[in-house]
């Protein structure tokens, strides 16, 4: 399966153009190095949680937007050798000192695909595309009970519309100064961090199959039996700004 990196940052409102504009001009270098797939999606509905959420996550500020971000390899080997060229690159140093956000407050981590469900045909989200984004806590143990679960729910989202489903399983998730994943979700010894979205080809269908989800008896959650604590769980809706696997990119 594909191997994910993962991105969570904050974007002051007004600077939304501009962060457009910054991170299109790095998808040529982004090509270069190797990477198959970029998607910068701009926050939509980001609910508050009561323990987590994505604001809280990147300790965003009331005049900031949550973006997600995450790059997409062939595999992990292919993810390492383009991280070593950025890393080398002084055209990437140049560009990221102008980043139009604070990155000190962005997460990042590496991820490694366990579940990938795509709808026959599917590419990106389509022209009016949207994405649930969800970051999650789970013990290491529980990785196989909750990739069993995740399998049967992106079953259930691809019927309702979805054309893209991928659960990723922290791989290269390194701890932060001021942020980063695990402190994120609260992380407790012996968890990992998963790193997931849902793409759908608009917002309308997104609305409407959430409805169609949660009045599913399939999908009502077993207290007893869930292999991760859904109180650290946080997500929320976001629509793509950047998507290379798209003619338009967003």
């Amino acid at each position: 399966m594909i191997y994910v990196d993962g991105f969570v940052l904050a974007v002051p409102a007004d600077n939304k153009e501009a962060f457009r504009e910054h991170a299109s001009s790095l998808q040529p270098l982004f090509k270069e190095y190797g990477v198959a797939r970029v998607v910068e999606a701009w926050g939509d509905d980001v609910p508050e949680g009561k323990v987590t959420d994505f604001r809280g996550a990147v300790q965003a500020k009331e005049d900031e937007v949550v973006v997600i971000s995450w790059f997409e390899y062939p595999s992990r080997e292919a993810r390492q050798a383009a991280t070593a060229k950025m890393r080398s690159d002084p055209r990437g140093a140049e560009l990221g000192a102008a980043s139009p956000f604070d990155g000190k407050r962005m997460i990042l981590g590496g991820f490694t695909a366990i579940v990938e469900e795509r709808a026959d045909g599917a590419g990106g989200g389509g022209e009016n595309g949207y994405t649930d984004g969800f970051v999650v806590p789970v013990p290491e143990d529980k990785r196989d009970a909750y990739r069993e679960m995740a399998e049967k729910a992106a079953a259930m989202f691809r019927e309702y519309g979805a054309v893209r489903v991928v659960e990723a399983w922290g791989d290269d998730v390194p701890l932060g100064k001021v942020t980063d994943f695990r402190r994120a979700v609260k992380a407790e010894d012996g968890e990992n961090v998963v790193f997931s979205w849902i793409e759908w080809p608009s917002k309308a269908v997104r609305d409407e199959a959430w409805a169609k989800v949660m009045a599913d008896p399939r999908m009502q959650p077993d207290h007893a039996n869930m292999p991760f604590d859904g109180k650290r769980m946080f997500w929320g809706g976001f629509v793509p700004m950047i998507d290379t696997a798209r003619a338009d990119n967003g």
